[in-house]
């Protein structure tokens, strides 16, 4: 059904797409900074990112009245990470691949959909999956930005494109997943991609035209573009070594951001570096400004006005694009205006936001990389063995380049004094690799052995990686610096948080529960079982008076890709089935039957192939291929499982695929730019080995009666 929205919201509404910018109907920086109570207007509901909605209808003593009141399946079984929008009784949600849907938000009616069509093959530039947290709306439009780097502003009535602008070199592999922000009229977008080498950068564009008005970047350019750098990049320059420019250098800004219309400034997190491993980005070391830093700048020019770096000379991929969101604390009788993060590095950061000093940090999850944060100076006090970049030397790290937290958003509850953290418990072997050299086609470019570092065909040995992979809830005092209470999750991928008046805390998990825990204890007061991971995180809002609680849900993402080995079967398999759930009191609706896991069973060809090939084939394997695939293909759900694939039994098949990219239009590629035949055939005959080891486990087991 599609239909005008001025139809569908009325004249009471207060935010019609029938008035004008600024007017009754029009998104505003005003409405932005302190919207309605039942309205989700940012994604992270206000210019704070605070993740709290004051609804409180839905409270503690009630949350076990929720029922579901409606869904909608979606056409994209992908990893769901959107934030919904919610205005005038519409919601909008962006989902896999860069689509847009609107529905009516109390009868769940369809209104309308957009697909920028983005090209399958871009899929192998995305590290993390195919993936879009979300949209940002302005005046009568909403702005999405597309994996493939496209900037797209959307008639918010009807979901037609109003304006598109690329705003990266898509030749190269930049990627966008993040949702934009807009401040005062300027869309504001970053990118991702340093993983396989390209330079960071945040672009401002006008909401009405489109026009380009401002490029912020992250990190210096090539030496010819010296002489006409602004000074902040300038002062970045002395802080690197060597000919970074030419593998890009990282520093993409692909996620959070925040905005404080008091100070004017908008803060940006800065991701890591390209490569990862230090000793091939900048011989010598060096901070490499700014890299893993919080950036404030002036939305109306761009210009640099301060930072704060998390983590000097980066090397284990510890990004500071992690959540970032902004309060009032009384802090020693004072009260302070400050900006909280807790990013992969694992310590829990508060800032004076107007300035960037450091008031507090202290770890939220174990980690060994430092004995501390220097108070002093702000810097951490590193732990000589975890600079692999210079002992040459293998190193396992905490957190693991996972993080202690990832995109997922945390959520700050006022009264209770809390932010609550979705956080993961993990380890990483950071092994160097010897004489690497950067492959800009294809794969990885992160200056480690990928294939060394490989999870075990040793079912002990998965066992006790999984044992030591974990996920947790935690509540954390942000003036103290403690944890007060946690909720462990068997695995480490769980959902971003919802926090609510009602003295609630919301969170779905890996396991596919969508759970309500009370803000103050941590109690388990309600769940819903969604059939699929959960990783996005809830909103709520009211229409016609009843307030409700919205997500989407479907399995992927980083972890079930890559180390899915450690983590997939430890939490149960899980399809995707991608949907929007929306639940209010006493809802009624009711999800169909899951449908069964079907998996190809284990059945490979035997392996005839030489230790050559395989030791060629796993490290080939690693870099080109776990990324998506699983870490020493293990297969995830979301992914095709290579273990069980039908055709390993034909070199010929593995080729045309491989080689020749018969399936680039569903996202694989040819790897003909980097791998040669001989080095494909070698991989599948890797993969043949690990499919045979695993379906001799499988037999053990089963012998066994495990």
């Amino acid at each position: 059904m599609r239909f005008g929205l001025c139809v569908v919201l009325g004249a009471a509404l207060a935010l019609s797409a029938c008035g004008k910018e600024g007017g009754a109907g029009g998104v505003d920086g005003a409405l932005i900074a302190s919207p309605p109570e039942g309205e989700w207007l940012s994604y992270g509901r206000d210019y704070a990112e605070q993740r709290f909605s004051p609804l409180d209808q839905i409270d503690t003593a009630n949350v076990n009245q929720l029922g579901l009141a409606w869904y909608a399946d979606l056409d994209t079984a992908r990893g769901q990470e959107g934030t919904p929008l919610v205005i005038g009784g519409v919601i909008y949600h962006s989902t896999a691949w860069s689509k847009v849907k609107a529905f009516d938000a109390k009868t769940g009616n369809s209104l309308w959909e957009y697909d920028p069509q983005v090209p399958g093959e871009t899929a192998v530039k995305a590290c993390c999956d195919v993936v879009n947290r979300g949209l940002a709306a302005w005046g009568d439009k909403l702005f999405i930005g597309t994996l493939d780097g496209r900037l797209v502003a959307l008639d918010r009535a009807t979901g037609t494109e109003a304006w598109s602008v690329v705003t990266v070199d898509q030749s190269k592999p930049y990627t966008i997943t993040g949702a934009p922000r807009v401040v005062d009229g300027k869309v504001l977008i970053g990118n991702g991609g340093a993983e396989y080498g390209v330079r960071g950068y945040v672009t401002a564009y006008d909401a009405d035209t489109g026009e380009e008005l401002w490029r912020f970047y992250t990190i210096p350019g090539a030496p010819e573009e010296a002489a006409d750098e602004p000074e902040y990049l300038a002062k970045a320059r002395e802080t690197w070594n060597g000919e970074f420019w030419k593998n890009g250098g990282g520093g993409t800004a692909w996620d959070a951001m925040a905005y404080d219309p008091e100070l004017d400034l908008l803060y940006i997190g800065v991701g890591n570096g390209a490569p990862w491993n230090q000793a091939y980005r900048s011989p010598g070391g060096g901070d490499n400004l700014y890299l893993s830093s919080i950036v404030a700048i002036r939305p109306d020019s761009g210009e640099y006005v301060w930072h704060y770096q998390t983590t000097p000379g980066e090397t284990w991929d510890y990004t500071a694009t992690q959540h970032i969101m902004l309060a009032d604390l009384e802090i020693d009788g004072q009260q302070r205006k400050v900006l909280m993060q807790a990013p992969k590095n694992g310590f829990f950061y508060v800032l004076d936001r107007e300035t960037g000093e450091l008031i507090s940090a202290d770890n939220y999850v174990p980690q060994s990389w430092t004995t501390g944060i220097d108070m002093k100076t702000g810097r951490p006090i590193e732990v000589a063995e975890a600079r692999y970049d210079k002992t040459g030397q293998p190193y396992i790290g905490t957190p693991g380049p996972g993080g202690g937290h990832s995109w997922q958003p945390m959520a700050f509850h006022p009264d209770a004094g809390l932010v609550y953290i979705p956080a993961i418990l993990s380890a990483f072997p950071f092994i160097p690799e010897e004489n690497w050299e950067a492959d800009m086609h294809r794969g990885l470019n992160l200056g480690i052995d990928m294939g060394a570092g490989a999870m075990s065909a040793d079912l002990k040995v998965r066992e006790d990686a999984a044992k030591a992979t974990k996920g947790a809830l935690i509540a954390w005092d942000p003036v103290a610096q403690k944890e007060r209470w946690r909720v462990s999750h068997p695995a480490p991928w769980n959902g971003g948080v919802l926090a609510t008046a009602g003295g609630l805390v919301f969170q779905g998990d890996a396991g596919g529960n969508l759970v309500a825990y009370g803000a103050m204890d941590g109690r388990e007061l309600w769940s819903f079982h969604a059939q699929t991971g959960i990783l996005a995180p809830p909103i709520t809002f009211t229409v016609d008076g009843e307030q409700h609680i919205a997500l989407l849900v479907g399995y992927g993402g980083v972890w079930p890709l890559s180390p899915s080995g450690v983590v997939g079967e430890q939490a149960g398999a899980k399809p995707n089935i991608s949907r929007l759930l929306v639940f209010k009191l006493g809802g009624e609706a009711e999800l169909p039957p899951a449908p069964p896991l079907n998996r190809r069973p284990l059945d490979p060809p035997p392996f005839r192939g030489t230790e050559q090939q395989v030791t060629s084939g796993a490290y080939d394997y690693g870099r080109y291929c776990g990324g998506c695939h699983g870490d020493a293909a293990i297969g995830s759900t979301v992914l095709p499982d290579l273990r069980r694939s039908a055709v390993l039994e034909s070199r010929q098949a593995w080729q045309t695929i491989a080689h020749d990219g018969a399936l680039k239009d569903n996202g694989m590629v040819s790897f003909a730019p980097s791998l040669d035949e001989e080095q494909i055939e070698n991989i599948r005959q890797y993969v043949i080995k690990r499919a045979n080891e695993d379906r001799a486990l499988e037999r053990q087991a089963r012998e066994s009666g495990a």
